[in-house]
């Protein structure tokens, strides 16, 4: 329904006391706003305008809620925000996508405006109250009058489920999507600023979008956003191919205002509570709450690295120093519904999410921060590329790369994964040992090892930074295709244990190299 189809369709309602008349009025000054005329886009105009942006100063937002917006709680925001999707962007027609929009209110103070692009036009998309179908709860909060609040972010449908979303772009630069699953998971960023330092963190928004109006035979939607913070500005293109794994090809141009420390490329925001390796917050009737159980990383020499992740007792940082990496992502290995025993959350249908890099990257390092938290409801797990060049005010720098977004990654290594990591008291059961103990248990699975027999010779090389590795064993769980290593840790003090392993014979590696911190718990009442 276009704009003047829909202003015709509320004068009827309000003729007949179905709408107030207030509201109609309102859509029809946003029809007649100046503001809504066409203009030129391209992604050239996108670049240049986020380089000129960059030269000036910094101009901190404005919340413009009205006041009975901002003071509306978690359950009137979900009354307050059911849009009706014969609203969405391209609906009623043949073309194979819509977009549909998420109400200004609650964590979302600051608009964004979005434009729709045909024919190198670009149209503001403006907000109207008859977009949403407000709940009884929030209606008698809400005034006669509501003027252009403009929208929070967006979501896509597609032509294969117009019920459930493909992907979404909401608050900041955050933005996430599904596979075949269609669950949600964890989320992608634009860019991450100064992330797990001993300062706050600087979070980038995404001001401006601008959606491509698709063809009758489009398979992928092209997406545009211009991205600003006090530190950085940037202009990025997304084109978002769906399917049973829903892949975005990203292209950024960036251009700092200033130094920047610490800055993170392609970055992604998880969950993990506890799990398998890590129980010490485990009073829940399910065994793991978590989104991403580790971090995979396929190194520019080839090497394949998992680095389980865990709800540290503070704040930890690991560097993966590496040159052109092929890839790197935090994924959801583990999809046995028996370990989250959770029907609701469906954490063993989270979607897993792998980062591609395109062109040479250079030097730099996969960035791990995991943060405590009691709290399922609060990312804690943060990864990113972090160049090893300074970035440095006046610089343009670009970056491409592809997200996958699906059950595994579409790059598999040809060796062995690890498929579980446990954790617990090491030591032989009855005795107390001398020095402290902590026994890891590390299981692996995969064609390298499936072909051996079980009497095969399979070596265990085991490592750590500090400490002693004990009674290192390697066999084959009987009736099954998993092979299982398990040694002792012994160590004294409080500082971090960095531990290595992985699984050859005479012929070579037989799996991915398994990296690992272990954090001595801290002293009672400490």
């Amino acid at each position: 329904m276009i704009r003047r189809e829909l202003l015709t369709w509320l004068l009827k309602l309000a003729a007949v006391g179905m709408l107030p008349t207030p509201w109609v009025h309102a859509a029809a000054a946003n029809d007649n706003n100046p503001q809504a005329d066409s203009q030129d886009f391209s992604k050239d105009w996108l670049r240049e305008t986020a380089r000129q942006l960059a030269r000036e100063p910094y101009s901190q937002p404005t919340d413009t809620r009205p006041p009975w917006l901002a003071a509306m709680d978690w359950d009137d925001y979900q009354a307050l925000n059911n849009f009706r999707i014969d609203h969405s962007l391209w609906a009623g027609g043949e073309l194979p996508f819509q977009a549909r929009f998420f109400h200004l209110g609650l964590y979302f103070h600051y608009p964004v405006a979005v434009y729709e692009v045909a024919g190198g036009k670009a149209k503001p998309i403006l907000f109207s109250p008859n977009m949403f179908k407000y709940g009884p709860r929030v209606m008698e909060k809400i005034p006669n009058q509501i003027g252009d609040l403009g929208f929070a972010g967006f979501r896509i449908n597609s032509r294969a489920d117009w019920d459930r979303d493909m992907f979404s772009f909401l608050g900041a630069s955050y933005f996430r999507a599904v596979g075949a699953t269609k669950q949600y998971g964890l989320s992608a960023r634009g860019l991450a600023i100064d992330t797990g330092m001993d300062r706050p963190e600087e979070f980038p928004v995404f001001r401006r979008f601008w959606l491509e109006q698709p063809t009758v035979d489009a398979t992928a939607l092209t997406i545009h956003a211009l991205l600003d913070s006090p530190s950085i500005t940037g202009a990025y293109t997304f084109v978002v191919t769906p399917g049973d794994i829903t892949v975005m090809q990203v292209e950024n141009h960036l251009f700092p205002r200033r130094a920047i420390e610490r800055l993170g490329i392609a970055p992604m925001t998880s969950m993990f509570q506890c799990g398998e390796n890590d129980r010490r917050i485990a009073d829940d009737f399910r065994p793991e709450i978590h989104d991403s159980d580790g971090l995979a990383l396929w190194t520019g020499t080839g090497e394949w690295i998992w680095r389980p992740i865990l709800n540290p007792h503070y704040i930890r940082v690991n560097s993966f120093t590496d040159d052109n990496p092929r890839g790197f992502g935090l994924l959801q290995r583990d999809r046995n519904f028996e370990n989250y025993q959770d029907d609701g959350a469906f954490y063993n249908k989270r979607p897993s999410l792998w980062v591609e890099p395109l062109g040479n990257w250079g030097r730099g390092m996969v960035q791990l921060v995991e943060l405590p938290t009691a709290d399922e409801t609060l990312d804690n797990i943060v990864a990113f590329w972090n160049p090893a060049q300074p970035t440095q005010p006046g610089q343009e720098l670009a970056f491409s790369y592809r997200l996958y977004w699906g059950a595994q990654p579409p790059f598999r290594s040809t060796v062995a994964e690890v498929v579980a990591t446990r954790t617990g008291m090491g030591g032989v059961p009855g005795q107390r040992p001398a020095t402290p103990m902590r026994k890891f248990v590390l299981d692996f699975e995969g064609d390298s090892l499936t072909r051996l027999p079980a009497t095969a010779k399979v070596e265990a090389v085991v490592a750590a930074s500090r400490g002693e590795i004990k009674d290192v064993v390697v066999l084959r769980l009987k009736e099954s295709t998993v092979w299982r290593c398990h040694f002792d840790l012994s160590a004294t003090g409080s500082e971090p244990v960095d531990l290595r392993c992985f699984l050859r014979d005479d012929k070579g590696a037989l799996s991915e190299t398994w990296l690992y911190q272990w954090s001595p718990p801290p002293p009672a009442g400490g």
